[in-house]
């Protein structure tokens, strides 16, 4: 069986060799960030966006290092993993920054670390899941609202317990409420409803994620003409909407089939699908 590597600091180290100690601030205080990110045909997809996000949260917390992470760094930096795992065509990757200094909640430095996994995808291009998704709400515990809020932290508990939740009740997804009881996010991605012939997302204001497949699809839609609304969104609106799907960068859009006893279409997903795969 071929050895897997992932690049730690611009080395490669075997993936099953432990690289962090228990001095790590990641792992003490999640006190880090990351991206997800997806390869098609050999190429890394939206490259500039996922730099741009990494780069604003790095600012937002404060870490040094940031200007480094451009779209050059991801495009250069999964090739050369992909050319050392010999991977091709369809690879998911997880990039992972942490604050590389030693200190307790006060870091001595802010200096940056980061580690790039990658591993094979099986399907070709966005597909569109045959199978629609069961989902429900998830309101044990919401997500704050703050500057923070739209990226993607190591402060991640909030979804592991809303995964667990999902394993519980056997579901397929789990929606998350911020502070204020408004739909927010998934525990993996963007949401959109589709209601009276518009289609709406949760505004970044409310806390969610700002997702680059968001933005690719909100940008789709609207090169379209296909009228998508930025809004505070109440969760009783799901008991009443035509269509309910979610984007992320990985998988592309997904559609949901039920939530409770309502049951769904998925027309528009369908042609927003289309339309993402012809980028």
């Amino acid at each position: 069986m071929q050895q897997e590597y992932i690049l730690h600091n611009d080395q490669f180290v075997a993936a099953d060799q432990n690289i962090l100690t228990a001095r790590n601030r990641g792992f003490r205080y999640g006190d880090g960030i990351f991206e997800s990110m997806r390869m098609s045909a050999s190429k890394l997809n939206f490259a500039e966006l996922h730099a741009d996000r990494l780069q604003a949260g790095m600012g937002a917390l404060k870490m040094d290092g940031g200007i480094l992470f451009d779209e050059y760094f991801l495009k250069q930096k999964t090739s050369e993993l992909c050319k050392k795992n010999r991977l091709k065509d369809n690879v998911r990757f997880r990039l992972s920054v942490y604050r590389d200094g030693d200190g307790l909640y006060t870091p001595d430095s802010n200096k940056s670390g980061y580690i790039l996994e990658g591993s094979a995808m099986t399907d070709h291009g966005y597909e569109l899941n045959k199978k629609g998704l069961i989902i429900n709400v998830y309101d044990e515990i919401t997500k704050p609202v703050n500057k923070l809020s739209n990226y993607k932290t190591s402060n991640s508990l909030l979804y592991v317990m809303a995964g667990l939740y999902k394993k519980q009740h056997r579901l397929d997804e789990a929606f998350i409420l911020n502070q204020h009881g408004f739909l927010c996010e998934s525990i993996s991605s963007n949401v959109f409803v589709v209601y009276d012939k518009q289609i709406y997302t949760p505004a970044l204001s409310e806390g969610c994620i700002a997702g680059v497949m968001r933005n690719i699809v909100m940008q789709t839609a609207k090169n379209n003409n296909i009228s998508i609304i930025e809004a505070q969104i109440n969760p009783e609106v799901l008991k009443e909407a035509d269509e309910v799907f979610i984007t992320n960068a990985t998988t592309g859009i997904r559609w949901v089939m039920g939530y409770g006893k309502k049951r769904y279409f998925n027309e528009v997903t369908k042609s927003l699908s289309t339309l993402l795969n012809a980028l």
